[in-house]
């Protein structure tokens, strides 16, 4: 019998779970074995879980879980440095070289166990198959419109937290904005989730946007409308050969930008195409500003859909069932290439 065990999520201002109760139900019919953590920050109830059907354990006790449970979450494990050996579904944020992703993998290595990162759930295709894009580029163009009012009032952009649903962002954000003109926005990445969902926030608050994808950056670069626009959202992975939309040179050369939104936000990665900050921003702190003539800030949260976690975990849930239902089946091609990636990475000399 699969035992899915999920974590209740220890990183502050993380209120998402990627399965619903009415999911645990249907995996439960199908012959799983579901524990979920009691937690005092998600979303969605302990009880509609418990009703569900699912077994259910004290809040953060997953290391003492049984060694052959699935331990699933969405965001980072607490860095405690302890050997992992478990099997995780998890975002690990390792494959790409980050330095605190080789510190996790590392840790895969003293346990014995494996990630299955759901960055890497994919189908035959190549294409993911679930991902909380949408409500990140949401989120993320809310946060960077929030940034650009309050340097209009001369200031920098305060501590921004969680809404109850997508109607009271929006209801914030046009009080922010009031009633003046709207800033100019360019959004790269504008036919995928997280670009469409970036450009629909836009949109919804009457700011023009201008979408570009892949089409409009086949050349390479340099890309000058990027500092013609008030607010750049850039929704683009970082990965070899992504052109550089922000160079160093844009803080000293005459612009328009004030405010990036680095959506993707992989700010230490070599592939970076936003070059003009070095690491994330947060909800205390939202904007990072490097440049003071004229300002620029820049916002780069990498939690974002957590902004908006009822909606972003439904649709997540929705879209991850599928798959989930798969992890009984030993043939499932789903996780086989999830176990593969994981096995290429951990072949990499220093992992």
């Amino acid at each position: 019998m699969v035992h899915l065990w999920v974590r209740g999520e220890q990183r502050p201002n993380e209120e998402r779970v990627g399965l619903t109760p009415a999911g645990a139900a249907a995996l439960i019919a199908q012959g799983l074995r579901v524990t979920v953590e009691d937690s005092p920050h998600r979303v969605i109830p302990t009880a509609g879980y418990a009703e569900a059907g699912c077994e259910i354990a004290p809040f953060a006790s997953w290391p003492e879980a049984p060694r052959d449970a699935i331990i699933f979450g969405l965001k980072e494990l607490p860095e405690d440095g302890t050997p992992l050996p478990h099997v995780h579904i998890m975002f690990g944020h390792a494959f790409k070289g980050q330095p605190a992703g080789q510190v996790l993998l590392r840790r895969f290595r003293a346990g014995g166990g494996t990630l299955l990162d759901l960055e890497y759930l994919v189908d035959d295709a190549g294409r993911r198959v679930a991902a909380f894009g949408y409500w990140a580029g949401y989120a993320g163009a809310a946060v960077a419109l929030k940034c650009w009012a309050t340097q209009a009032r001369g200031d920098i952009a305060g501590a921004v937290a969680a809404y109850p649903d997508k109607a009271a962002l929006l209801a914030d954000l046009a009080r922010d904005l009031g009633d003046g003109p709207r800033p100019r926005a360019l959004v790269i990445g504008a036919l995928g989730r997280v670009g469409s969902g970036a450009a629909d926030l836009c949109t919804e608050m009457g700011a023009p946007v201008t979408r570009w994808d892949m089409a409009e950056t086949a050349h390479g670069g340099p890309f000058p409308e990027v500092l013609a626009h008030e607010i750049f959202l850039n929704c683009i992975l970082a990965r070899p050969g992504c052109p550089v939309f922000v160079p160093r040179s844009a803080l000293t050369v005459p612009r328009a930008l004030r405010v990036i939104g680095d959506i993707a936000c992989d700010p230490t990665s070599d592939f970076s195409p936003v070059k003009v900050y070095d690491r994330t921003t947060d909800w205390a702190a939202p904007a990072l500003r490097v440049a003071t003539e004229p300002v620029l800030d820049v916002t780069a949260i990498d939690n974002l859909p957590s902004m908006l976690p009822r909606e972003s975990s439904e649709d997540y849930a929705a879209q991850l069932l599928p798959a989930l239902r798969e992890l009984a089946d030993p043939n499932s091609a789903i996780w086989a290439r999830a176990r593969a990636e994981f096995a290429r990475h951990m072949a990499v000399p220093g992992a």
